[in-house]
């Protein structure tokens, strides 16, 4: 097999399973340990994979168009946005971050909340726009396409000019290795500045983010305060993330 054959049917390999061990690849393909290696570093260089201690995951590199995602698991995010609201005091300042979970937070702030939010997400400013009790504060920037996302060195300076009591993350991904991932590398450096910048930092994950690694990382799982999830997260997806130290609130 050629070194180009061969690391196709490893990648193949990869996205079908979501986690290979060197060890075995290596007696698979009947080539050294330090051959694997050498091409599994190769596919984690061009984005394709994420490589871990004795083997490799899989990545997704896009994701899904924000109308597409916002038909999604509605039930499971809308329990996820009502679990966030019981943590939010009325006079707090919170950041709610991009993404169609953190939207549905958005709409289940309860009526008794008089306190600062702070977002980077058009849709989520204009959920809130005529909350005149709400003291709403649009970060800027430039505006992604689609999700209405803002980022840039406009929106990380509005962060690090805050401290807020409790931020709400979007996500592309919660693995127990990888940590926190997403898309959009920009996105990515902004959220460090919240999480930088937030007593306590929430990650909003439906279970079908539980294990999956998106194609960047923003964090490793102990910057997190915890990780609100859906009821439906498998016995599997949460023993592996609290066994990594992650504590995670599944939604009533």
């Amino acid at each position: 097999m050629l070194p180009t054959q061969r690391r196709q049917a490893i990648l193949a390999e990869v996205r079908q399973t979501r986690a290979v061990s060197a060890e075995e690849l290596a007696r698979r393909f009947g080539v050294s340990l330090e051959t694997i290696r050498r091409d599994l570093r190769g596919l984690r260089d061009r984005g394709l994979l994420e490589r871990v201690y004795g083997g490799a995951l899989s990545v997704r590199s896009s994701e899904d168009d924000f109308v597409t995602r916002s038909s999604l698991h509605g039930p499971r995010k809308q329990a996820i946005a009502r679990l966030a609201a019981t943590l939010i005091e009325p006079a707090d300042t919170i950041v709610i971050d991009i993404g169609t979970t953190a939207l549905e937070v958005a709409r289940a702030l309860p009526e008794t909340f008089r306190g600062r939010v702070l977002t980077n997400s058009v849709p989520v400013a204009m959920v809130l726009a005529n909350r005149e009790e709400i003291d709403l504060l649009l970060c800027g920037g430039q505006v992604r396409h689609g999700d209405a996302a803002c980022h840039g060195a406009q929106a990380e300076a509005f962060f690090a000019d805050f401290y807020a009591d409790k931020a709400f993350l979007g996500s592309g991904g919660v693995h127990a290795q990888a940590g926190l991932t997403d898309y959009h590398p920009p996105e990515v450096i902004t959220r460090r500045t919240i999480i930088a910048h937030a007593a306590a930092s929430y990650v909003l994950a439906d279970s079908s983010k539980l294990g999956a690694i998106a194609v960047h990382r923003v964090c490793p799982l102990d910057t997190i305060t915890a990780v609100l999830t859906d009821p439906e997260a498998s016995a599997e997806a949460i023993g592996a993330l609290t066994a990594a130290g992650c504590t995670l609130l599944p939604a009533p």
